[in-house]
């Protein structure tokens, strides 16, 4: 099914993870002027990562509170941000239209942004590192992936290295996290509103943390088609330049609650 460029676009999936089919096969495709959302209640949790695996930039683990707030059911779709910019810059274009727009920098996710709010209205804007981190958990549970800290069942919730045949993979065709939010871990990268600091969790404030008010980077979050299971996991980070894009940096949306 090709669907047809229009201003702006939602793919609205129901049912289970096992019981959906691929987005591309799906008998009827509903569109209307908003991005499908998942409210999160906010809470505290530990953040960082506690393992042995962890990179020094994911120490010390502390203790993090963050607010209500809305985060995107799925990573933002091609078909998405054609709508709203008439371009595909995807490396994977051919993937389809409702695999995960790729191949965007920071600094071109907020003109599209700027875009979608003339649109709807609404103050659409990337998640805090702190939000990323708290949903891709499920809540703020000790969830080592998004969804399963069993490696075993990383392919049932992800695109990774072990089964993407390197390459993106239409959104919603792994399983959820707890909160009913997809393609947290794998798939593609994420990037989020943080500056990026090395040291960061060691004077991160425990509310609402906005990231470091200084830095020529930007934090990506989450992994990618590409990533081995240690380098997709909830904790880890990267920084990289806001104006830099590549086949596996995408993102997803989030709302404050009005």
């Amino acid at each position: 099914m090709i669907v047809p460029m229009l201003p702006v676009l939602l793919l609205t999936m129901q049912g289970s993870a096992a019981a959906d089919p691929l987005p591309n096969e799906m008998p009827a495709v509903a569109l209307n002027r908003n991005i499908e959302m998942i409210p999160v209640k906010g809470g505290c949790y530990k953040m960082g990562d506690a393992s042995e695996e962890g990179e020094d930039n994911e120490r010390p683990v502390h203790e993090v509170c963050v607010k209500d707030f809305l985060i995107g059911k799925y990573p933002v779709m091609q078909t998405q941000w054609i709508g709203v910019t008439g371009k595909n810059p995807s490396a994977h274009a051919n993937c389809g239209h409702f695999c995960p727009v790729e191949n965007v920098s920071w600094d071109e996710i907020q003109a599209f942004l700027r875009k979608l709010k003339d649109r709807t209205g609404k103050q659409y804007r990337l998640l805090t590192e702190a939000e990323w981190e708290y949903a891709a958990r499920s809540g703020g549970k000790d969830e080592k992936w998004a969804g399963t800290s069993v490696e075993v069942e990383l392919g049932d919730f992800a695109w990774y290295l072990a089964n993407s045949q390197y390459k993106s993979h239409p959104v919603a065709t792994r399983k959820p996290n707890g909160l009913g939010i997809y393609d947290m871990t794998g798939n593609v990268w994420q990037w989020t509103s943080d500056r990026y600091q090395e040291d960061y969790y060691a004077t991160s404030p425990r509310d609402n943390p906005p990231g470091p008010a200084e830095g020529e980077k930007r934090v990506l979050r989450g992994g990618f088609w590409g990533s081995t299971a240690p380098l997709c996991r909830t904790a880890r980070r990267i920084g990289v330049r806001p104006d830099a894009k590549a086949a596996g940096y995408g993102f997803r949306v989030a709302l404050s609650p009005e």
